[in-house]
């Protein structure tokens, strides 16, 4: 175990983007562009590795302590084929970062130096001396003064795979290992990776809610006092799974209680990480259980969930970016935030950290903002500023367009096509209250930051408001809202500079 690989210019740095935020947050009608590029190929070198920021993220999880947020994630390097190490640079498991605005990102460096002798000594002996490549999944939380971290550990194709817990005074470390959380073989219905802890707002009591293609989603209880199972040996019981399970991916569950609705919301990811991973949630009145998605199905059944709050896709300009999963989602004061990679087109294989807000439905479902997160100031919203030419997004599902296995696409299977994509469609809100080119739909109303798409068959409310368009560089209008068959529906305001 080890203390964060650091460098005395991680300080100045996090001085750097505090006075920069504030900077930029203070002057009226500036450009509030983050200066954050998609494609990192020019810093992707370990040797640059400080300066990776929000690249080579992948399956975030994030938690608030003091005043910055924390990010570790899976241990996924993006580098140029053939790339070798010819640094000094010791790579290390779980990736580590910290943030003053969830926008600019240190990379701070890693939790381990190796994998705990534990975990790869029991996935050595469950498939047949295969080694491990890295640690998955981590998961962070608080627990009073202790920063919890669970990791996971496992062959790919396999569910021979170990849960594990490590503890520290801060999410700086340093870390100690607590020991196994859970731990599966290729008898067990249930694969030990993936996890996320949910707390019961009235009781106390914590559930372990993880698992990963074989089986589904378990939850697992845990003794709150030492972070590992209560039941030693126990697995827990089946939460959430999927239609044609054995085939089509469930995984990644993250749970987050709403006090506004005093209901738990179990996001999962669905398909293929290259190309359609895409987030979908159902909620319950207990953090164990049963989830019920957005028609009323019990997550547990062998059917598909809805609504889809994420999914492969494409403004104009842009090459399109798939792989949006594996979400953390973050609860700051009244504000929800939800974290994931995007997979950059057209190679889809850049992992970069995209962070949304979240907003509520009025019948109490998550939604998410189209644009990344860049902490523009707040501003106060008028009908007539949503007269005008829109491009609007209705993350359907996509078929897959190669052959899966274990539910992924094969390395080199992926051809960049944009018709896998879900793709912008020119609108226009006219102000007499009229759309134009929008199919199923002839009017629209505004009030209170919730605008009302008046349809044939149907009315949507979509939540409205301003964040920077990543794709033209310039701060815009936004909405985000759910349709009658659960597909987000995604949009924003085209203008000039």
């Amino acid at each position: 175990m080890r203390k964060l690989m650091t460098t005395g210019i991680i300080g100045g740095l996090a001085a750097v983007v505090a006075i920069g935020l504030i900077s930029y947050m203070s002057r009226a009608n500036e450009n509030y562009d983050p200066g954050i590029s998609d494609d990192y190929t020019g810093i992707a070198d370990i040797k640059n590795y400080k300066k990776w920021g929000v690249y080579n993220v992948h399956d975030p999880s994030c938690i608030k302590w003091g005043n910055f947020y924390y990010t570790f994630s899976t241990d996924a390097i993006w580098q140029r084929p053939g790339w070798m190490n010819d640094t000094s640079v010791k790579i290390g498991n779980i990736q580590v970062r910290r943030s003053v605005d969830l926008v600019h990102w240190e990379f701070l460096g890693w939790v381990f130096d190796a994998i705990p002798t534990s975990a790869l000594s029991w996935v050595d002996s469950v498939s047949g001396g295969r080694v491990p490549n890295g640690i998955w999944a981590p998961y962070a939380m608080k627990y009073k003064n202790e920063c919890r971290l669970y990791y996971s550990v496992s062959i790919f194709g396999a569910n021979t795979s170990y849960i594990g817990l490590a503890v520290a005074p801060s999410p700086e470390g340093p870390w100690r290992d607590a020991g196994c959380v859970v731990k599966t073989a290729a008898t067990d219905a249930v694969n030990a990776i993936d996890p996320t802890v949910a707390v019961d707002a009235r009781s106390g009591r914590h559930w372990l809610i993880y698992g990963s293609f074989f089986g589904g989603i378990y939850g697992l209880e845990l003794d709150p006092s030492t972070g590992l199972a209560k039941h030693p040996n126990d697995k827990g019981h089946l939460i959430a799974r999927r239609t044609n399970g054995h085939e089509r991916v469930i995984e990644a569950p993250e749970v987050v209680y709403n006090p506004q609705f005093k209901k738990y919301y179990l996001f999962v990811s669905y398909d293929a990480l290259f190309t359609h991973y895409n987030v979908r949630v159902g909620r319950s009145d207990n953090p164990e259980g049963p989830y019920y998605d957005y028609f009323g199905r019990n997550m547990a059944d062998t059917t598909n969930n809805y609504p889809v709050l994420t999914y492969a896709y494409r403004f104009s300009g842009h090459p399109g970016w798939a792989g949006v999963g594996h979400c953390s989602v973050i609860r700051d004061g009244n504000q929800f935030f939800m974290l994931h990679q995007g997979r950059l087109a057209p190679d889809n294989h850049m992992m970069v950290l995209h962070v949304r807000k979240m907003y509520w439905t009025p019948d109490g479902w998550p939604v998410v903002s189209p644009e990344r997160y860049a902490a523009l100031p707040n501003k106060n919203i008028k009908k007539r500023n949503l007269s005008g030419r829109w491009e609007v997004i209705t993350l359907a599902e996509i078929a897959d367009s190669a052959r899966l296995w274990q539910g992924q696409i094969r390395w080199g299977g992926w051809r960049y096509d944009t018709t896998l994509f879900n793709n912008a469609q020119p609108v226009n809100l006219s102000d007499d209250g009229t759309i134009s080119h929008w199919q199923g739909y002839y009017g629209w109303d505004y009030s209170d930051n919730r605008l009302s798409v008046f349809g044939k068959s149907d009315t949507l409310v979509l939540q409205v408001d301003n964040e920077w368009d990543w794709e033209r560089k310039y701060p815009t209008l936004i909405f985000t809202g759910i349709n009658k068959k659960g597909y987000s529906v995604w949009g924003k305001r085209l203008q000039t500079k």
